[in-house]
């Protein structure tokens, strides 16, 4: 796999020492690949907020209380797959809604492979709760959850339920997300999965076992240096969500790696200017038209004379200055988008940075997507296709 992922790069014409992570999910042959290749890897906070949620689960103590969770979201299951299956059960259950006032919603069934379907279909179930136990029958009337396993959804439901709209936001691909883990994670820890009075002990052990698994996993120190550099570039928090004793550290990590890239540009930059400034050949041969002579303008007159067209290279402590007037510069609103469009002009070596480490997806929906198109193209009936013909497909259905 990892030969593969570099023939990738060779095909796209895609240069290795360009390449700064790759989001993946937490499969093996992922992680191998990224190891073998030395690439630096950040994993889709999707699969992670979820693994966080099946581990918080499988934690519950007593076993007592993991047996009645599961009892209850394996009676939520039935309920959606006996609904989901009849017609005539869809019928009652419309009936029910109009006479109730309810959302004519339709049940949601659980898909192992689709983040947040556990929650969504216990946010349906609770929604339409009162709805089927109108429209349960005699066949159907041992689905009816109890008291108590509605209890428990209604925990669950309040753990899980503001979890995965951070997860929808951060899965978009026309905008940055990878700046936002850093702010999302301190939101995590100080609000959405706080213990608040009132809350049963189902939901503030979910809520607890969620955060451990989260932070122990966002604690390593590469994944560490990667957000707190995309945090420091984001105009909007800048160092806000880095902590206090690594502030100083990330800020010299981000002007070293400026020089870096300063100096790395140095000599495409001379070649540039050498090719310009070079005349061009065969100036006497007659088939060539002869350039017409440009009249001089008053202005060059008054040139001064040590003015050179050329830009000299910044130093250490111009690069250093340019960063710190960055971060004393007041944010834009939290709704911009800080793809540094604004911001270009007045930093220019900063926003070189930052064009690095913003683009950045923090999840892999993207590449999901690209997967479940592919998949809709090869149907069992179009298996012939050729692997370039379906490349062009897959990039019209994702591009059009």
């Amino acid at each position: 796999m990892c030969l593969g992922l570099r023939d990738t790069l060779e095909s796209w014409e895609l240069q290795e020492c360009h390449l700064v992570c790759v989001t993946t999910d937490n499969a093996t042959n992922n992680i191998s690949a990224m190891e073998l290749n030395q690439w630096e890897r950040l994993q889709c906070f999707g699969h992670r907020l979820q693994l966080a949620i099946e581990n918080a689960l499988k934690a519950l103590t007593p076993v007592s209380a993991k047996q009645a969770v599961e009892r209850a979201v394996g009676v939520c299951k039935k309920v959606a797959s006996a609904f989901s299956k009849s017609w005539k059960k869809k019928r009652e259950l419309a009936k029910a809604q109009a006479v109730l006032g309810l959302p004519p919603h339709q049940l949601i069934t659980e898909s192992p492979t689709r983040w947040g379907s556990r929650q969504m279909m216990i946010e349906r179930f609770l929604e339409q709760e009162n709805a089927l136990s109108q429209v349960a029958d005699k066949k159907t009337r041992h689905l009816v959850p109890s008291w108590q396993d509605v209890a428990l959804l209604e925990s669950l439901n309040k753990a899980l339920g503001p979890l995965f709209e951070f997860t929808d936001a951060l899965s978009g691909e026309g905008y940055v997300s990878v700046s936002f883990l850093k702010p999302v994670l301190h939101l995590f820890n100080n609000e959405i999965l706080s213990q608040k009075d009132g809350e049963t002990e189902l939901t503030k052990a979910v809520k607890d076992g969620i955060l451990k698994y989260l932070n122990e996993k966002y604690d390593d120190h590469a994944t560490n240096n990667l957000l707190d550099m995309a945090t420091l570039l984001d105009p909007q928090f800048k160092t806000a969500y880095i902590k206090e004793e690594r502030v100083e550290f990330i800020k010299m990590r981000a002007a070293a790696e400026l020089v870096d890239m300063v100096g790395a540009t140095a000599p495409e930059s001379a070649q540039t200017a050498a090719a310009s400034s070079s005349p061009p050949a065969a100036e006497d041969d007659p088939e060539l038209p002869r350039p017409t002579k440009k009249k001089k303008s008053l202005g060059s007159y008054f040139k001064k004379a040590g003015q050179s067209t050329t830009h000299s290279q910044p130093s250490r402590a111009s690069i250093e200055l340019e960063l710190s007037m960055y971060l004393q510069t007041p944010g834009p609103d939290s709704e911009t988008d800080p793809l540094w469009k604004q911001h270009e002009t007045n930093f220019p070596l900063v926003a070189r940075l930052a064009r690095k480490y913003l683009c950045i997806p923090a999840t892999s929906s993207s590449s999901e997507r690209a997967f479940s198109a592919s998949g809709n193209i090869i149907t069992c009936k179009r298996s012939g296709l050729k692997p370039n013909t379906v490349d062009q497909l897959v990039f019209l259905a994702l591009n059009l």
